[in-house]
């Protein structure tokens, strides 16, 4: 494996476009490094001294427009899918949640969480990592809803559950699922010379659309799963009611949370709707550590559920009782 990832230099060279740049670049600063040059370790990321092109005109005039475009979006979102508070819309949104739940378990919307090993044999886990937290800077560039990140990171991981793909190739997979979730979630989705131009011209637009066109057939177009994100707009609502915490804090933690999700590729096994809910648990832990973080106990004078659960018939589950506090150990990295 290590011969294969030292040679991706070589064969790069002998490309049908010597004269395009390979490395990952966007119009900033920082240097990118193409997705082929990557290897299994992140110590061996090599950045490049290439300079970023300039932009074409066309494009930074579409751009200006799109922060009121995010904003907008987002709160557009917030307010069509969260209505838990109000005792009013309390039976929509749940009926919304309930029907995201049973999209969620429809096996064909859902990634297999051992691909890597079943199915690919030139990508590995911290190569997807690299793609997908390059896909985050993409978004913040062309100033995407949040929705659209997770969209993309879906795409991605379904459709490499089911086709092998050369480490070459993940960056266009990587643009091409982008440049669907965009159409489906932007309201002035970025133009595919975008995608060619923010991979400096390693793709052309033929390739990027020759993609797009396999990931839509694999889809069967359908493009609207439930996500991680979905969820976590109920549950943070949920979670702020009766709560003295900050709201922004608490919404702002939880995002950041579930978006570290979507750089690990072990947090592909689990279902969005419990990556969700881990998000939240955690942000109300480390933000209010001595009030407990899960349930709410307003109404413990009613026993009927507790006893229930406290007869052996039941495995004495209601006995149970969680810690005061997570150890710190939990938070601490773990070397692998």
């Amino acid at each position: 494996m290590d011969e294969q990832e030292n040679s991706v230099s070589t064969t790069l060279s002998s490309n049908k476009r010597p004269s395009m740049s390979p490395s990952l670049q966007i119009p900033a600063p920082k240097k990118r490094v193409v997705l082929g040059e990557i290897s299994n370790s992140t110590n061996d990321v090599v950045s490049t001294q290439n300079s970023a092109p300039k932009k074409p005109k066309s494009s930074l005039k579409k751009k200006k427009k799109k922060k009121t475009t995010k904003r907008e979006g987002e709160a557009l979102k917030t307010e069509l899918v969260v209505r838990s508070v109000d005792p009013h819309k309390s039976d929509h949104s749940s009926s919304i949640y309930r029907h995201l739940l049973s999209l969620e378990m429809d096996m064909n919307k859902r990634s297999s969480p051992s691909y890597m090993g079943r199915v690919q044999n030139d990508i590995s886990p911290n190569m997807r990592g690299i793609l997908v937290d390059w896909l985050v800077e993409v978004a913040e560039e062309y100033q995407l809803v949040t929705d659209t990140l997770f969209l993309t990171v879906s795409y991605i991981d379904r459709y490499l559950s089911s086709y092998a793909i050369s480490r070459n190739k993940l960056q266009l997979l990587g643009v091409a699922c982008m440049l669907v979730a965009s159409k489906y979630e932007e309201i002035c989705p970025p133009r595919v010379e975008d995608f060619c131009y923010i991979t400096d011209n390693t793709y052309i637009m033929e390739e990027v659309l020759e993609m797009e066109r396999d990931v839509l057939k694999f889809l069967n177009f359908d493009t609207g799963p439930p996500t991680t994100k979905n969820f976590l707009r109920i549950l943070t609502r949920a979670a702020l009611e009766n709560s003295k915490s900050s709201k922004t804090q608490l919404e702002f933690l939880s995002c950041y949370l579930v978006e570290l999700s979507l750089l690990d590729y072990s947090c592909v096994q689990f279902l969005p709707s419990v990556v969700a809910a881990s998000a939240i648990f955690l942000s109300r832990f480390m933000i209010q550590p001595e009030v407990h973080p899960w349930l709410n106990i307003k109404g413990s004078s009613l026993r009927a559920v507790r006893d229930k659960y406290r007869r052996p018939k039941y495995a004495c589950v209601g006995t149970l009782t969680s810690l005061p506090e997570i150890p710190a150990i939990y938070f601490e990295a773990i070397d692998i």
